[in-house]
């Protein structure tokens, strides 16, 4: 699990390991509970701070600024159509792909909230090329921040669940007050500080760990506040969805055409067939899987060999989430979370979800699966 491996400095932040209700089995959404304690992200952060001495206070003031940054483009996202941010703009990314007004709103705001709190030596976005150096006028901190401004950039125009996805390091160099770097922003996932994403749905959830545990709060736009929803979510050691685009299966190795087709074929127990869900938002589809359990599956195929979804701004916050819940996340072969980045755009195939799930794929990719062995 990601609280496991992590091996923190003193952490300014950490989440209240309250106990939850909920066990492994498969299990509703969980609606808000009317008897629950009232409790604001601020009030979390600054509950968790006074727990530990050593706290600086400079972590709870970064996630303040951030927050701040995801209730503006919260609020901008329901007001897409009305606010001419919807369409392209005339520019394309790093990627090559074509650059949506949303995208960049999302990243300018982003880094405007970010750039002057003194907390960050350098940034880095999937929708920029290179570093985002902190602008000279301003301190630089210890912290390292990167980020998605907008997953599911294709489901914008349509209304459909898109969210933000980031990630806090600490800075290699301990040298304050000076330019980060790429060492800076290459570093295994496990080294993360700080994981999680918004959601920007029915609701605005801001989902995210510190390593200890899981936590989800809530947007109420009539107070203008995040509140502590779902607390210390642990998802199923095993679901009955699988969440992955069937439309490329031609080009997918041959374990796994073998493992989708293993869990569409009905069984005398009724453990099959699973259900597809693929909302095509990695974030959407990750948030459903966390709560519900099963699968979700982002692989490489002939077509894309490594793999389509960012190590950096994607893979490895989403992994850290599922591990520290209790899940597990692999590429295939290897523990997500373990790899070292070679490059700030890398991109990663990846398995995750439910713990008994993955492990299952993962027989399937090396042929090892008993459904296999049958002669």
């Amino acid at each position: 699990m990601f609280i496991r491996r992590a091996i923190f400095a003193v952490c300014d932040v950490q989440c209240a390991a309250t106990a939850n209700p909920l066990n492994n089995q498969q299990r509703p959404y969980v609606m808000f509970d009317p008897n629950q304690k009232l409790v604001t992200i601020e009030r979390h952060i600054a509950e968790q701070q006074g727990m530990f001495p050593e706290a600086t206070g400079e972590f709870s003031k970064l996630m303040r600024d951030l927050t701040l940054a995801l209730r503006i483009i919260a609020r901008d996202v329901r007001r897409a159509g009305l606010n001419n941010i919807l369409g392209y703009t005339q520019q394309t990314n790093v990627h090559g792909e074509a650059v949506k007004k949303l995208d960049e709103f999302a990243n300018d705001i982003i880094f405007r909230a970010m750039d002057h709190g003194g907390h960050l030596c350098v940034m880095a976005s999937e929708e920029s090329d290179g570093l985002i150096q902190i602008p000279q006028e301003y301190k630089r901190g210890k912290y390292v921040l990167v980020f998605d401004p907008l997953d599911g950039s294709s489901n914008i125009d349509v209304n459909i669940t898109i969210g933000t996805i980031f990630s806090i390091y600490r800075r290699v160099d301990t040298m304050l007050d000076t330019p980060g770097s790429v060492e800076d922003i290459l570093q295994e996932g496990y080294k993360q500080v700080c994981a999680g994403y918004a959601l920007y749905g029915s609701s605005t959830q801001l989902v995210y760990t510190t390593g200890k545990g899981v936590d989800c709060f809530t947007f109420d736009p009539t107070i203008g506040e995040f509140l502590l929803s779902h607390p210390q979510i642990t998802i199923p050691e095993r679901g009955k969805i699988y969440s992955i685009n069937e439309g490329n299966r031609h080009y997918w190795a041959k374990g796994l055409q073998q493992y989708v087709e293993y869990l569409k074929t009905p069984t005398p127990d009724n453990a099959h067939p699973y259900s597809l869900r693929y909302i095509g938002t990695a974030i959407a589809d990750v948030h459903r899987t966390l709560f519900y359990g099963g699968i979700f599956m982002y692989p490489a195929d002939s077509k894309s060999p490594k793999g389509k979804l960012r190590l950096i701004y994607e893979v490895n916050p989403l992994a850290a989430i599922i591990e520290e819940a209790g899940g597990r996340a692999t590429d295939g072969e290897r523990e997500i979370l373990t790899i070292m980045p070679t490059e700030i755009h890398e991109r990663m195939p990846c398995f995750m979800g439910s713990k008994e799930d993955v492990l299952e794929v993962e027989q399937f990719l090396r042929g090892e699966h008993p459904s296999q062995l049958v002669v």
